[in-house]
């Protein structure tokens, strides 16, 4: 558009030039009206581009925008063939670049069209006929019967990729074919149970493992009404009156949904089998396509949704079965003129324009009532709900294929309990538990796990296996889950070939002899092996704290081959001898990414981090440790399980570069480092509790802007104290952070040590506090909702 603009300047300007140059030019004896006229003739042709050019690109624009659906099914269908399951073929899952905009005019009509067209017996008698043709695959129109919105492959790597997440259901479905109240509360509380946990485990498995779910699920008593939960339907006897039930989108903390939120729609039907062919009946598509329209025309209509509103999956279920409905359409082409009888217009564009796709009727839950979460049936709700959520929320941080791999490594650890490795030409044994080796160790050449640019450098693979001589606990198998490597530290996430369910952190370091004169092999020397000395003097001196992290194994790595060594400890003249290995428990995901992942924290995990971070430093304190380098990167966060419930829990890790002491150096970072360290090079007895308030401060949302000298990490430092800025900052989000502050303020470079017990004391009465008021909000709903039952039942008193 910008090139084309420069051309009609420069189309003006040499028009304007031409009828000067006639005004002017005396020589060629042209007169000032062939200059209007030049000027006339080039003003008419720059018009005629640009109406042409906007024509081409909004006509392309929409061709680009309309061929945006999943793979081809498996009867065949009017698309082309993809087998990846991908977020960037859901319709609307890139956002606003493919919503083509629609005229007022147009606007006008389809709110005047969906006010309306509110009879669905009316809409049924437009539609059936040509429904029940196309079920049949015959239709007048040209097109064949309605095909499966999803391949066989996507099913199947879906399936994969969700071998290991638990859906759990915790309401299971009715088995009796009574139709009386009861058991319809019953088959509704259930079908809703199992939407909440589709969308809750598809969210915390694709996007996020924590934090606020940006969906639930709500009923509508119908068209145009406002959503509600099935228990307040029951509560005011409604339940009869609801259409179905529906994934929305949660906006703010407005809690009154409407129809422009519905991500996707389920009806909720007694049968939708048609004469037990596994096919759904000609009426109950009808009225899933009525129902979808409206969903079609009030996303149009929102001023709240930035959506594509040309798609939308539609769920079909009843309490044995259901079936999934793929419903899309461009609502430009409808016909508006004919506003006297609406149900024929959207009948029309429905046989002409819309894409229509009907899965086969598939058991979803078995005989007791629980849902078959590996069934073709839950499985294609699964698939339909991951698309939904990828055209509203955006693409998935965690991909099909990465968790596929998963399942590879499941396999893998498999043949590792069993014994079994595979080389280039078959699977073979090997001996690879303590139990069975005898005499030398056979294992994997290893030769291959290590770069051959860098003599001093182990680098490790995927899958790959990895033993280490333990002085404590004899040889120790773990195979390697996921590189972490970053910054100065090689480390990977890893698992014990005796345990293989839970995950353990595992460090490679650099052998004495083997050290370069640079900082990243110092530093892979400090992870390692001075970590594993300063976690050994915490566990000898009796110092067990579930805030401290604890030595699974620690030893050298046993390389493949004989080993010449002459003593225990020592190394033969193999490169990889030697190298010290460390890892350690629990593992869990670093404080920036999680800050960087979802935000500035709130009040009371702000007080959990602290609290749990002075537990941790008070019990290293009673063995005069230090740690030395509190910054994000060095706290985790892990989820431990208490009831129910997850328990969020802080525990700081990396201690290889803690103080034990005075000549002891700490670590230096120009963020997070106490003043002291940054001028003296050495702690102070309250530095590691200045350095969390710096760590509060950040996680709280502070401005920290990175420093490029010690000079202006202390001349920032001196500001925020001297103006109080960072007490200021904190007492916006607690008083007692403020407090805590203020307190370390008065210690800052002065040999008294801190008082860790008194705020240990008061941070804990907080975190409890915030605990049982949680708690009484949790209990106080679970009264209420049983009070709505109780009373809608019967069961209350007079």
């Amino acid at each position: 558009m910008f090139s084309f603009c420069f051309f009609w300047l420069q189309c003006w300007s040499f028009s304007s030039s031409t009828a000067s140059y006639g005004l002017n030019n005396v020589a060629l004896k042209v007169s000032g009206e062939f200059g209007i006229f030049t000027f006339t003739i080039f003003i008419s042709f720059s018009v005629f581009l640009t109406i042409s050019l906007v024509v081409e690109m909004h006509s392309g624009f929409q061709r680009n925008g309309s061929d945006l659906s999943p793979g081809k099914s498996v009867s065949g269908s009017f698309r082309k063939s993809s087998s990846v399951i991908s977020a960037s073929t859901v319709p609307g899952a890139s956002g606003l670049s493919k919503i083509v905009p629609i005229s007022r005019r147009v606007l006008k009509g389809l709110k005047d069209y969906g006010r309306k067209l509110v009879d669905l017996e009316l809409f049924t008698q437009y539609l059936e006929e040509w429904v029940m043709e196309n079920l049949n695959g015959d239709s007048k129109y040209g097109k064949r019967s309605f095909s499966s919105p999803f391949t066989t492959d996507e099913l199947r790597k879906l399936d994969m990729a969700l071998e290991g997440v638990p859906f759990q259901q915790l309401i299971r479905m009715p088995t009796s074919s009574d139709v009386c109240d009861d058991v319809i509360e019953d088959k509704y509380i259930a079908a809703e149970d199992f939407l909440h946990a589709v969308i809750i485990g598809l969210w915390r498995t694709f996007w996020h493992k924590s934090g606020p779910l940006p969906l639930c699920v709500s009923c509508p008593s119908h068209l145009g009404s406002k959503f509600c939960s099935v228990e307040r339907a029951i509560s005011r006897g409604r339940l009869r009156e609801m259409r179905g039930l529906a994934l929305v989108s949660k906006t703010g903390s407005d809690l009154k949904f409407k129809w422009d939120q519905v991500v996707e729609f389920a009806l909720f039907k007694p049968e939708v089998m048609l004469d037990n062919a596994l096919k759904v009946s000609a009426r109950t598509i009808c009225e899933t396509l009525f129902y979808g329209f409206h969903v079609l025309v009030s996303r149009s209509l929102s001023k709240i949704s930035s959506v594509n509103s040309d798609s939308v999956f539609l769920l079909v279920l009843d309490s044995k079965c259901g079936a999934v409905m793929k419903f899309s359409g461009d609502l430009g082409k409808l016909d508006l003129l004919n506003s006297t009888n609406p149900y024929l217009s959207v009948a029309e564009w429905i046989k002409k324009y819309a894409e229509i796709y009907v899965s086969p009727v598939e058991p979803i839950w078995n005989r007791l009532g629980n849902a078959n979460w590996g069934d073709v049936g839950t499985l294609q709700v699964l698939l339909a709900t991951f698309y939904s959520i990828a055209q509203w929320n955006g693409p998935p941080r965690k991909s099909v294929a990465s968790l596929i791999s998963d399942h590879s490594l499941r396999l893998q650890l498999r043949r590792t309990e069993c014994c079994i490795i595979e080389t280039e030409n078959a699977l073979v044994p090997y001996r690879g538990s303590p139990e069975h080796q005898s005499g030398e160790i056979v294992e994997l050449d290893q030769n291959d796990l290590f770069s051959k640019k860098r003599a001093s450098r182990l680098k490790l693979k995927h899958s790959d296996i990895l033993v280490l001589e333990d002085p404590q606990q004899g040889h120790k198998s773990f195979q390697i889950h996921e590189s972490l490597v970053g910054g100065n530290n090689y480390l990977y996430r890893a698992v014990s070939l005796d345990h293989p369910s839970e995950l353990l952190t595992l460090f490679v370091g650099a052998h004495t002899s083997r050290l370069e004169p640079s900082l990243e092999d110092m530093s892979l020397w400090y992870q390692v092996q001075r970590q594993t000395k300063v976690l050994n003097i915490l566990r000898n001196q009796g110092i067990l704290s579930k805030y401290l992290p604890e030595i699974v194994a620690s030893g050298r790595i046993l390389h493949s081959g004989p080993c010449k060594k002459e003593i225990p400890g020592g190394r033969c003249d193999h490169p990889w001898c030697g190298t010290p290995i460390l890892v350690t428990s629990p593992v869990g995901e670093s404080l920036s990414s999680v800050v960087a992942d979802e935000g500035s924290f709130s009040a009371d995990d702000a007080i959990r981090l602290s609290r749990d971070c002075l537990f941790a430093l008070r019990s290293a304190a009673l063995a005069n440790v230090q740690h030395g380098d509190i910054c994000p990167e060095n706290i985790i966060r892990i989820f431990e399980k208490q009831g129910i419930h997850n328990q969020v829990m802080y525990v700081p890790i990396s201690w290889g570069r803690a103080v034990l002491e005075d000549r002891d150096s700490p670590a230096i970072n120009l963020q997070f480092s106490s003043s002291h360290a940054l001028q003296h090079g050495k702690l102070c007895p309250s530095s590691d509790a200045e350095s969390i308030v710096y760590l509060l401060y950040f996680i709280s949302g502070g401005t920290m802007r990175q420093q490029d000298s010690i000079e202006s990490a202390l001349q920032w430092r001196e500001k925020r104290w001297a103006k109080r800025l960072i007490q200021q900052h904190l007492g916006q989000v607690s008083n007692i952070l403020k407090a805590f502050a203020d307190y370390v303020d008065s210690l800052c470079g002065t040999p008294y040590p801190v008082d860790y017990d008194i705020w240990l004391k008061r941070l804990n009465n907080a975190v409890e506090s915030s605990t049982d008021k949680r708690k009484m909000i949790e209990e106080g709903a679970i009264t209420l909702r049983l009070e709505d039952a109780a009373e809608s039942s019967g069961a209350s008193g007079p």
